[in-house]
């Protein structure tokens, strides 16, 4: 959903027992990389496409950490459909049945009737931005080339929405459903690591000027450079939390300590709790005293908006301006996650700088502190669930990293010339 945020959304699973089919034995390399499409303004969404089905049918999946449950809109037949680029996928009669174990995991923590063995599983994913998808879940074939060129063609479940709602105030994504990347094992990562296909590793590269790449397995993963921070496994139940942290702005400190923080690709914007939001304004305020700023208050794009002297073309125009924002972690001594201003602000159609972190209170976050797309701005971000850790490091989005004969990539060269889905070595590498 347009600027969602998930953190609300608790899917968490007993183990899954699918299917694996492939052309050939599993490939000593094993992971699979996607081209990232969309920004964060004016779109507010990025997506993948993945094929799905016998034969194969491409959906656009905006994709999202921050919750568990892969759907795309279904016609069995819809009840309620959005806008989308691609006609609603038709399922075989492969469904999953109200008693498998994959069906509980996704409605825990209330418990299952289930009448009959024969009863199909139903669901609900409700997001905070009140859009919601109902459905039921099937099963079907989701082909995946890994970067060596191999296939894999794993039976995979998702949701299959034949009912999404979205609050009048919203522009729904234009995509065909959502590709849920979360912790829990009715995710998309978590089926194919239980399947053998990929390691239990997920990350993405988001660029400022839009487009990207995603990917699972751990070929992709810098040797070096990485700024890694344990997941915490006591907050935030089961999301992608990184545990507390202290604001700074501008190399000060904010006097805010303690924020919670959780990483969501599912959410367009950063949301501050309302005493780091206020602090940070407050801050960001003070700085731009006397630089020929003024509060655009007929600007609606965000709640925040300053106007210049002229409009604004690019956030370069105002980067002498504002001052970097950072996160020290309270768990890893010397670990900070530094947003510079391409990482927090947007320049709205009107040429006006806008705040892309938002007050989290406003939206029913409470204390959590929520670090979206926006902050995300290139930066390679790897959530790596084996490890249990999270790292992060400075990347060109545009160019995948090398791929060295011994598997470690090196950023900031040109790839060699593997196939992969959708191309994306093609369309991001010179061969």
């Amino acid at each position: 959903m347009h600027s969602k945020f998930n953190f609300i959304l608790c899917l968490f699973a007993a183990l899954f027992q699918g299917s694996y089919s492939a052309n050939k034995s599993p490939p000593s390399s094993s992971s699979v990389v996607f081209q990232v499409s969309g920004n964060v303004y004016p779109r507010g969404y990025y997506h993948v496409t993945v094929n799905i089905g016998n034969p194969p049918k491409p959906y656009w999946l905006d994709i999202d950490t921050g919750s568990d449950l892969t759907w795309l809109q279904c016609d069995v037949p819809c009840v309620k459909c959005l806008p989308a680029p691609h006609r609603p996928y038709k399922p075989s009669k492969d469904l999953v049945a109200c008693t498998d174990p994959l069906c509980a995991s996704i409605h825990w923590p209330e418990t299952l009737d289930c009448k009959s063995s024969k009863d199909q599983c139903d669901y609900e994913v409700q997001y905070a931005d009140h859009g919601s998808s109902l459905g039921l879940m099937v099963r079907d074939w989701f082909p995946l080339q890994y970067i060596n060129g191999s296939v894999a063609k794993p039976h995979l479940a998702f949701g299959c929405g034949y009912n999404q709602e979205v609050h009048s105030s919203m522009d729904p994504p234009y995509t065909d459903g959502v590709l849920g990347l979360g912790l829990g094992k009715s995710s998309i990562l978590s089926q194919l690591n239980e399947l053998g296909i990929t390691r239990n590793i997920v990350g993405h590269c988001l660029g400022a000027q839009g487009d990207g790449f995603l990917f699972f397995g751990n070929e992709l993963v810098p040797s070096s450079g990485v700024i890694w921070t344990p997941m915490s496994t006591t907050e935030i139940d089961k999301h992608y939390s990184l545990g507390t942290a202290e604001l700074y702005v501008g190399g000060k400190a904010s006097g805010i300590k303690d924020l919670p923080i959780v990483f969501d690709s599912g959410s367009t914007y950063t949301y501050f709790s309302a005493k780091a939001y206020k602090a940070l304004v407050s801050m960001l305020m003070n700085d731009i005293k006397g630089k020929q700023l003024k509060t655009a208050n007929d600007d609606k794009s965000l709640p925040l908006c300053w106007k210049g002297s002229k409009p604004f073309k690019s956030v370069q125009d105002v980067k002498n301006i504002f001052k970097p924002i950072m996160l020290s972690f309270a768990k890893s001594k010397y670990v900070r996650f530094q947003m510079d201003p391409e990482a927090y602000l947007i320049i709205s159609e009107r040429g006006n700088a806008c705040l892309g972190i938002l007050n989290g209170s406003e939206v029913g976050l409470e204390n959590i502190n929520l670090i979206g797309d926006i902050s995300f701005h290139d930066k390679i971000i790897i959530y790596d669930n084996e490890k249990q850790q999270i790292g992060w490091a400075p990347a060109n989005c545009k160019k995948l990293p090398n791929i060295d004969d011994d598997g470690d990539p090196d950023h900031g060269g040109l790839c060699k010339p593997y196939g992969s889905n959708l191309d994306i070595l093609q369309a991001y590498c010179a061969a």
